[in-house]
């Protein structure tokens, strides 16, 4: 695929466009011939523009954008489309004749841009895809675009943990890092590549053993984009603001009591989005996973020394998530658990005990985290290289072929209906569980079944268990269609299990496609493209689309980013 262009002032990494396949296909059919257009909206730096970029690459359009200096000027925003001097009513007539008009930061334009957009919207010949930041004041005739129902809206989440990954496989960094990097950052591309860009050179980035990957541990680089995000942190000029989120920041992972504060002074923190109060727990925190971080690293030595206190003794608490780890996985249950103090020691670079390093392996790959699981256990490999729990599970991520458990308990029976021998198991899963409903529906071969149970796995974080339950649901359903929707399903879930390979995943395979939508979908899914493709194939990017329209409805799914997985298990 294309990449950014290169910034020559401050080198940062040029990235592929990842992950936004679907909101990608959404704002090219709503801009279509025939069309109103689409606003699409989101936090600053979701990458919004790269989006519009992308939807009207290649096709005639015009485009404007606000900005902050020309807010207080005339169709400042639309000056090098209209003559010098111009009422709304001209502007309108000018504009008309313009089929696509991509609007980048409305909520910027100036009063009369503004209006003249809105006019455009309503007169409806101006194709109109529009971009505008949450949270920021816009000028209303924007903001009616979508609230008048002018336009159809599409809000930008953040990228999944899996696309952020995708993004910096070429910078080689091992998934707690990743994991670390996409939490701070918050779905901000801006921040994550600012933060990127500032690591290597910083030196802080070490080589993990036994790999080619580099993980950052200690402080976060104060870089501009920090800087930045912390501003509405660092002009809190309250009295006793900025003492509480600095004595917050230092508190960090531990929550602090709320009796320890002011309750005027955290009322209006929490007013602003600064904090968040947990009742049930009666404790306080800070709300952005940013500012914690960047707080610590703005203070200095002699004030760090005082709002630290006394050093912490984490174990109690480390020994605390361990078991609730280990009581999530005896009950058929890993959904999330809430675990700060063992990845604070991680990102202090603190070495964990063996212990507690091989539960969270054996927590994430049960997961479908197979990644995470391999770089859990080396973190207790440091402390402990022949530790045999971490070993053991370094090896079944590393290596996983369908087998997920140690010994002889409900996990390593339940390796049998993955594998497709429900059989074996017969009568030795625990009755009523969601694994016994998994066995006894590929048993009887109830595709419905299947996917009820896949259903029921998901729900209780077992994402690559649920994977594999639809991937035999395609096989068991006779009705195409509902084989299609298993298969789309499957491989949505397959895609969130950090690149793990099962028998029973093998199955979702390309044979429904020809010949030549084959080698479209290959070459799509070595990142290619439409126009390249095009140019390989000596064919128009058109046709190259409708192979790929047809190829997605054969294969029952929409997702561009899912095209590598399938090509690999073909």
């Amino acid at each position: 695929m294309r990449t950014h262009e290169q910034d020559a002032k401050t080198l940062r990494p040029s990235w592929p466009f990842t992950g936004r396949e679907d909101e990608l296909e959404l704002v090219r059919a709503a801009s279509a011939a025939g069309r109103p257009g689409v606003v699409v909206t989101g936090p600053a730096g979701h990458g919004k523009t790269r989006l519009l970029a992308e939807a009207v690459r290649g096709t005639e359009h015009a485009r404007v954008t606000g900005t902050p200096q020309a807010r207080g000027l005339p169709f400042a925003a639309f000056a090098h489309l209209l003559p010098d001097t111009v009422s709304l009513h001209r502007a309108v007539r000018t504009l008309s004749g313009v089929r696509l008009l991509v609007v980048d930061d409305a909520h910027l334009l100036d009063e009369a841009s503004a209006a003249l957009l809105h006019q455009l919207a309503a007169h409806g010949r101006t194709r109109l895809v529009v971009t505008a930041v949450d949270g920021e004041t816009a000028p209303g005739a924007v903001s009616r675009l979508w609230t008048g129902d002018l336009l159809p809206r599409l809000a930008l989440e953040p990228l999944h943990r899996e696309d952020v990954a995708r993004l910096l496989a070429p910078a080689g960094l091992e998934p707690l890092t990743v994991r670390r990097l996409h939490h701070v950052c918050r779905g901000d591309l801006r921040l994550l590549r600012d933060l990127v860009a500032a690591l290597g050179p910083a030196g802080r980035l070490v080589p993990v053993p036994g790999t080619d990957q580099r993980a950052w541990r200690g402080a976060l680089p104060l870089t501009p984009a920090v800087r930045e995000c912390l501003a509405p942190v660092l002009e809190r000029s309250g009295p006793g603001e900025r003492e509480v989120l600095e004595r917050l920041a230092f508190a960090e992972p531990l929550p602090l009591p709320l009796d320890d504060f002011d309750l005027d002074v955290l009322e209006r923190l929490e007013t602003d989005g600064l904090i968040h109060l947990d009742d049930r727990a009666g404790s306080v925190a800070l709300a952005h996973p940013l500012h914690g971080p960047a707080l610590r690293a703005t203070a200095g030595r002699l004030r760090a020394r005082r709002l630290a206190g006394a050093p912490v003794d984490h174990g109690s608490a480390l020994a605390a998530e361990e078991r609730a780890l280990r009581r999530r996985i005896g009950q058929l249950d890993v959904r999330p658990v809430a675990t700060p103090v063992g990845e604070w020691l991680v990102a202090q670079g603190a070495v964990l005990p063996a212990g507690y390093a091989a539960v969270r392996a054996r927590f994430a790959r049960l997961r479908g985290e197979v990644r995470d699981a391999a770089a859990w256990a080396r973190e207790g490999l440091r402390g402990v290289p022949e530790h045999a729990g971490c070993r053991a599970e370094l090896v079944l991520a590393e290596g996983e072929s369908g087998e997920q458990s140690l010994g002889d308990d409900v996990y390593s029976r339940y390796d049998a209906v993955r594998l497709g021998a429900p059989g074996r198991v017969a009568g030795r899963l625990p009755a009523g569980s969601v694994f016994a409903r998994h066995a006894d529906a590929l048993a009887r071969g109830d595709a419905d079944g299947l996917d009820g149970a896949a259903e029921a796995l998901q729900e209780r974080g077992f994402v690559l268990f649920a994977a594999e339950a639809r991937a035999q649901a395609v096989r068991a359903h006779r009705d195409p269609r509902a084989a299609r929707v298993s298969r789309t399903r499957a491989v949505a879930l397959a895609r969130r299990c950090q690149g793990a390979r099962t028998p029973a995943l093998a199955g979702l395979v390309l044979s429904e496609l020809t010949a030549r939508q084959r080698q479209v979908v290959t070459l799509a899914a070595a990142g290619l493209s439409n126009r390249e493709i095009a140019e390989r194939l000596t064919l128009s990017v058109r046709t190259v689309g409708n192979h790929l329209y047809s190829a997605y409805t054969r294969l029952g799914t929409g997702d561009r980013g899912a095209l590598p997985w399938l090509c690999e298990s073909a």
